[in-house]
């Protein structure tokens, strides 16, 4: 008995292994996790059968896979997922966020760092109506890293600010990645976006916070321009109507969950049809561009459910092995207290965030380690965003920090990697600084769930 287990042990811990390794050779993550199920099924059977040696892996068991895929497209969580998308693309393509910089880049002209302050709110209102976070940082750079740039702005400062604002949406409700962690834990969306709320605000006033502080010690790395306007109240108007379709989809979007008038997947509707309707008013919901939209949409929501179909198997077969009860063991059993496990699994997620992708870890490591969190006693959903801060972490750490590479391609020659690096080196701090706060008060997290649903 103790060898059959053993034996299980080890075929679920070189699963996992070739996993992390097979991520680095550039193969479909989708195939590398359908792949290993289909190879550690059969070298179980192979093992059972040319041993002795019990596995309780077969291809009956790996049957299962078919069933749990059906009840992955029969979920209307993520129903959710193509409408945020199609949303977050088409308002990409509405002139929302240049006719934003336009505006506040005037209210807030004649303050130091006020280019960058401009460009972080400008990210977290589009982290609040997108959440495509390489959408997000391209835009940003596009509008914000010349003008940046031509006014004398440090480099690092720039590129800091323009990566770490445009990782946002991935945190910041309406997120793609709190849907699918919501699916995945079978908890409610809504909890988790109200959850994550309050904790994205934290992040983006803590980057504001370290722009003005950074901008007035060291006022000739963010200096004021020479013919910055007054602002007066013309420039205050136009600033409130540019934000005002912004707001108001963000109202429709996160008020509708909050009041409790449509579910997260009704929300999502109400979102994909606030973002037409904001194309059609400027002029922008023409033939091409909505084709450009649908099809970028589809192509994502099928990356998407590839690696959702290779996970489902993968999963299955690493639970059959015993994996997940090894993994809960291995973290219970820790000698560190509740507490100093908790900051174990965040730690390690940190780490793996360095190599590997937000949805990876999320299909994965995510349902291994949440049983083991729950049993410790804690709730689920403040873990859960507390889990979701560093996978957002992972945006801007190398060597697959995506947030960098989607800046790098459209920044100038000058704008070296290494720069890139040292500009954003502050910004992961603050995360991690905004993951303390969020750990130490966890009423940050649950407060306004809490006030949403009166518990």
């Amino acid at each position: 008995m103790n060898s059959a287990v053993e034996t299980r042990e080890l075929l679920a811990i070189a699963m996992f292994v070739l996993f992390i390794g097979l991520i680095f050779t550039g193969f479909p993550v989708a195939w590398v996790l359908g792949g290993l199920a289909v190879f550690f099924t059969a070298l179980g059977i192979l093992v059972e059968r040319d041993l002795g040696i019990y596995t309780g892996i077969d291809w009956a068991y790996s049957s299962l896979v078919v069933d749990r895929i059906w009840d992955l497209m029969d979920n209307w969580v993520l129903v959710a997922l193509p409408m945020f998308i199609f949303m977050g693309l088409l308002l990409d393509r509405s002139g929302l966020a240049g006719e934003l910089m336009r505006n506040m880049s005037r209210l807030f002209g004649r303050v130091s760092g006020g280019l960058a302050v401009t460009v972080a709110l400008i990210g977290i209102l589009l982290a609040a109506t997108t959440g495509i976070i390489g959408a997000s940082v391209v835009l940003l750079a596009l509008l914000g890293l010349p003008v940046m740039l031509g006014q004398g702005y440090r480099s690092e400062l720039a590129v800091g600010t323009i990566c770490a604002v445009g990782t946002l949406g991935i945190l910041i409700p309406p997120s793609i990645m709190l849907v699918l962690m919501a699916d995945r834990l079978a908890i409610s969306v809504g909890d988790l976006f109200l959850g994550a709320l309050l904790p994205g605000a934290l992040l983006g006033g803590l980057y504001i916070t370290y722009i003005l502080i950074y901008s007035r010690l060291r006022p000739q790395d963010a200096p004021v321009p020479a013919d910055a306007p007054a602002v007066d109240l013309g420039v205050v108007r136009d600033v409130a109507v540019a934000v005002l379709p912004a707001a108001g989809l963000i109202l429709a979007v996160l008020g509708s969950i909050f009041f409790g008038v449509a579910t997260p997947t009704e929300a999502a509707g109400v979102g994909a049809f606030g973002a037409l309707a904001l194309a059609f008013a400027k002029s922008k919901l023409s033939g091409p561009i909505l084709r450009d939209v649908l099809g970028l949409t589809t192509r994502t929501v099928g990356y998407l459910f590839a690696i959702f179909v290779g996970a489902t198997a993968f999963s299955l077969v690493l639970r059959g092995l015993g994996g997940d009860h090894l993994i809960e063991s291995a973290i219970l059993g820790l000698p560190l207290g509740p507490e100093g496990t908790l900051i174990a699994i965040l730690f390690f997620t940190f780490l793996l965030g360095f190599f590997l992708d937000w949805i990876e870890i999320t299909l994965i490591i995510l349902p291994l380690v949440a049983p083991a969190v729950e049993g410790l006693g804690f709730d689920l959903v403040w873990f859960t965003v507390l889990f979701a801060v560093c996978l957002q972490t992972s945006f801007l750490t190398p060597p697959v920090g995506f947030a960098l590479f989607y800046l790098k391609g459209v920044a100038p020659p000058e704008i070296d990697i290494s720069t890139i690096y040292r500009g954003v080196a502050p910004f992961v701090l603050l995360q991690l600084l905004g993951l303390a706060m969020l750990f130490f008060w966890p009423a940050i997290v649950t407060w306004l769930p809490g006030v949403a649903y009166g518990r």
